[in-house]
């Protein structure tokens, strides 16, 4: 029997755990900059995002990378209106 870890919200999230999103690997055919952006959206809050971001930047990788259909990551969550004003407005400032 596996037991279930209890769920968490609005934790501090330390440096180490941010960053590591840096290092997710992609499905084969898929962008490894588009991955970690789209991975670190669905689970980070705006806060968390930004501060990867910044290292994102630094480490020379691409804001503006593409899926497999040519959208960047600010017009795929563009299609969901809710609660992804401060992601794009994150994407663009870093853009």
């Amino acid at each position: 029997m596996a037991f279930n870890q209890p769920a968490t919200f609005n934790e501090e999230w330390p440096d180490k755990r941010v960053f590591a999103f840096l290092n997710h690997l992609p499905p084969e055919g898929v962008d490894a900059d588009f991955h970690v952006l789209c991975d670190a959206y669905k689970h980070m809050r705006p806060f968390d995002y930004e501060r990867l971001l910044v290292k994102f930047k630094e480490l020379g990788r691409n804001v503006n990378a593409l899926d497999s259909k040519g959208r960047t990551l600010a017009q795929v969550i563009a299609a969901h209106p809710s609660q992804n004003t401060a992601f794009l407005e994150l994407l663009a400032k870093f853009a």
